[in-house]
């Protein structure tokens, strides 16, 4: 169902993230060894808001569009829009931002 649409605009403290796939096979076909211990990364699409305190001010989210952040190994809830995977995350279930 989820499939049809193209866009989600995450609520609340949730972010989109579309995961990084590590990449096995050169352009000229070569195979790439891969290790047992890979490290989930992923690109956030897209990112609510913020969540609510207690006194009704919002505390947004600490990541933003096009940030690359270091995810938990499991975790998140799977989706597919416009026949692309992605996963929602709480803001606070990711672990940091990955720089440069």
């Amino acid at each position: 169902m989820a499939s049809q649409f193209k866009r989600l605009a995450p609520l609340l403290n949730r972010v989109l993230i579309q995961k990084y796939e590590p990449v096995t096979k050169t352009a000229s076909g070569i195979l790439l060894q891969t290790s047992d211990e890979k490290q989930a990364v992923g690109k956030v699409v897209e990112a609510g808001p913020g969540q609510q305190d207690s006194k009704g001010n919002v505390i947004p989210t600490l990541v933003k569009p096009g940030d690359v952040v270091l995810l938990p190994d499991y975790g998140g809830q799977k989706i597919k829009l416009a026949d692309q995977e992605y996963f929602i995350f709480r803001d606070s279930d990711i672990i940091g931002i990955l720089h440069q």
